[in-house]
């Protein structure tokens, strides 16, 4: 019997070996908790990273967009500074035509101011002239050539200038209409 006893206790213990195996994980390998946890850890990483990523989006595209409206505006309203220089010579225009009985010399004198009212208005905004002097060497990205004649200075230089043109910064607007001299013959 006491074998017996023994023999019980045996199975009962090796019974019991398996459902403790089955419970505890071996040690090599992270319990169900610890697997829980990191992949719930993981989610929320990946939902802070989707939220930061849409929200760089969104901001990228609100730069995009006001970009698009300041170019928009600039486009728009470029000639607003020489329209606000332009309004002052049409005013003194304007007042020249409503004298009645004007003088050759008060008509004379209204234009030279509406002249010098033009001249800064064109400064102002970058409206340059381009007027070459007489014996000046043709320069063909700012001067047309319009005729040649046999003259006494150098071929290919501005005899005289028939039709001023202008620059608007570093932007050809109009080229300077120019008689050049001819080559001499021999």
């Amino acid at each position: 019997m006491v074998q017996d006893e023994e023999k019980q206790n045996t199975e009962n213990a090796t019974k019991d070996q398996p459902e403790q195996e089955q419970t505890a994980a071996p040690a090599g390998e992270p319990s169900e908790s610890s697997i829980e946890e990191k992949l719930a850890s993981a989610e929320r990483k990946a939902a802070e990273m989707q939220d930061a990523f849409l929200r760089a989006k969104a901001e990228g595209e609100n730069i995009r967009r006001r970009a698009q409206e300041d170019i928009s505006k600039a486009h728009k309203f470029a000639i607003e500074g020489f329209a606000e220089s332009m309004v002052s010579v049409k005013d003194s225009l304007e007042m020249a035509l409503k004298v009645e009985a004007p003088s050759v010399e008060s008509i004379k004198e209204g234009v030279e101011v509406t002249l010098r009212q033009l001249t800064t208005a064109f400064e102002k905004n970058r409206l340059l002239e381009i007027s070459p002097d007489p014996g000046e060497k043709l320069d063909p990205m700012k001067h047309q050539a319009i005729s040649t004649v046999p003259a006494e200075q150098e071929a290919n230089t501005v005899v005289t200038v028939l039709q001023k043109g202008y620059m608007i910064a570093d932007r050809l607007l109009r080229p300077a209409l120019v008689v050049v001299a001819a080559a001499k013959s021999s």
